[in-house]
């Protein structure tokens, strides 16, 4: 009888012991899921918190600006808010009093001298080119801007349907493009705007 009890009192001692390491193996995963799920919010949060964007536009070795040289440079500055775009156009160096098509490219390559490797339009939607009113338009239509008569363009506008997210309308890594003539707001794929001259990359702010 006696030996019965010490054998109970000793499995009873196993089972204990047993349990006691599960439950800290089953504490140790529950802190390491938990771990991995702040570290995901803490990267999301990240990528909720890019509200301004900015390209850098610089000019293409390769295209002109007529009557002057393609010295075409400045800013242009995304700002989020809410489900629109603010973007801030600031350049130097066009034709005074000329027009040009002003568009988001697809891709972020600015190395070739025409600047064509930039891509078509950005268009996740599959839609025909257009004007920043069009209902159907390219997300990266932005229309047109029109240069001051020292050849400045200081300009504000909003647009939908481009984010500063990861989404499939997120537009950093993505190019802005100032084209050498007028876009005329409906010929695919660019509205016969003409050359490249000048252009650079969204990048978060």
């Amino acid at each position: 009888m006696s030996r019965y009890c010490t054998v109970l009192l000793v499995a009873s001692s196993l089972v204990i012991g047993c349990d006691s390491m599960g439950t800290k193996k089953d504490k140790g995963a529950t802190s390491g899921n938990r771990n991995d799920a702040t570290s995901m919010k803490s990267r999301m949060n990240d990528q909720a918190a890019v509200k301004t964007a900015v390209a850098t536009i610089k000019p293409s070795k390769a295209a002109t600006t007529q009557p002057v040289a393609n010295n075409v440079m400045g800013t242009i500055t995304f700002t989020q808010a809410g489900d629109s775009m603010k973007v801030a156009v600031n350049l130097t160096g066009l034709p005074p009093n000329s027009t040009h098509g002003f568009h988001i490219h697809e891709k972020s390559d600015l190395s070739a001298a025409d600047l064509m490797s930039a891509g078509l339009h950005f268009n996740p939607a599959g839609h025909k080119h257009g004007g920043p009113n069009s209902p159907m338009a390219h997300a990266g239509d932005f229309g047109n801007i029109t240069s001051d008569a020292n050849g400045n363009v200081n300009t504000e506008m909003t647009v939908k349907g481009i984010t500063l997210d990861n989404s499939p309308t997120g537009v950093i890594g993505r190019s802005v493009i100032v084209h050498a003539k007028v876009d005329d707001l409906k010929t695919d794929p660019s509205g016969n705007s003409g050359a490249r001259v000048a252009g650079g990359v969204i990048e978060a702010k």
